[in-house]
């Protein structure tokens, strides 16, 4: 695949994030908006799950961790100061940075399954801490009445789905940026031999401390919009198994190799997802999603991009 330029890079993510604001005048049913927020939504999760998982290999099973923490964090915040979405995703993204690299740091010492494992014991300290603060709504959740947005933007769906594709063509450039530049390269490095890396003089600990600080606030500012869309907040959604198994399989699905792998995974996987809970329960979603993923494990470990571009393997390595 030829490369594209940075400059050129963002001028056409930027060009998308616009699209937001203007689709709504062109496409008048909003079922359109609310399908396609969901989508979004794991472009921006999945591509976060990559920056960590897929070029440094260290596979993360507690996404839902940090998309929880992000949509708590902002729910927080506009219960609390009435603060405006913009304040809500930066609260979100701190929140998700502090919280990856504290994870980071907590698990210096371990790799692999191991870190696979802390990672959804994560999830759980999370979900059972929200549970117990009564100011979050608990276990019984937390409804939410947000303002009315723009009259232009045409009403509340069309208006989270614009936020959302935005931060889209952000995690993507973001996750674009990290692939060309130096600290991604050193992070592959990682994923290839970790010892063999740090004796070469490469600053390993800082350097996963910052891919997992990175990977969390990307992630986390996935859930920000999350309680603007639904106008409720709960642990069992904010925490749920399937964010996270969705957020490890769209990169696997498409390829971990590039930053378009997670996106074309999150659109295949996601969109299938939306088709499938009109046609079926929704119950079956999960099972789906873990039929797919064990076919590709077995059949196309490299993902999409593995199939189309032989030359492309997935950075994933088998943990140890």
């Amino acid at each position: 695949m030829k490369p594209v330029a940075m400059p050129a890079f963002a001028a056409a993510a930027l060009a998308v994030a616009a699209t937001g604001l203007v689709l709504p005048r062109f496409v008048d049913n909003p079922f359109v908006f609310v399908a396609g927020y969901p989508i979004l939504q794991y472009v921006v999760l999945a591509t976060g799950w990559n920056i960590l998982g897929g070029h440094a290999g260290y596979t993360n099973f507690g996404a839902s961790a940090f998309f929880g923490a992000g949509a708590y964090a902002a729910a927080f915040l506009f219960k609390a100061f009435e603060a405006p979405m913009i304040v809500q995703i930066l609260g979100a993204a701190a929140v998700g940075v502090v919280l990856g690299a504290a994870t980071g740091y907590m698990t210096r010492r371990v790799q692999g399954v191991y870190f696979a494992i802390a990672t959804v014991a994560l999830v759980v300290v999370l979900d059972t801490a929200v549970r117990n603060i009564d100011y979050l709504g608990g276990a019984a959740g937390l409804p939410l009445l947000f303002p009315a947005p723009p009259d232009w933007l045409g009403g509340q769906p069309q208006y989270v789905f614009a936020i959302m594709l935005a931060l889209a063509a952000f995690a993507v450039t973001v996750a674009r940026t990290v692939e060309v530049s130096r600290f991604g390269r050193l992070l592959r490095a990682i994923r290839a031999s970790e010892a063999a890396a740090e004796c070469a003089g490469v600053p390993t600990l800082r350097l996963k401390l910052a891919a997992c600080a990175l990977s969390g606030g990307v992630m986390a500012t996935a859930g920000a919009p999350y309680a603007a869309w639904s106008s409720y907040l709960d642990p069992a959604s904010a925490f749920g198994l399937v964010i996270g198994l969705n957020a490890l399989a769209m990169p696997l699905i498409g390829g971990t190799r590039s930053w378009i792998g997670p996106v074309i995974g999150a659109v295949l996987l996601a969109g299938g997802e939306q088709a499938a809970t009109f046609m079926i329960s929704s119950e079956y979603n999960i099972l789906a999603v873990g039929v797919v993923l064990i076919a590709f494990v077995a059949l196309a470990p490299d993902g999409l991009l593995g199939v189309r571009f032989p030359g492309l393997r997935s950075p994933v390595r088998a943990p140890s």
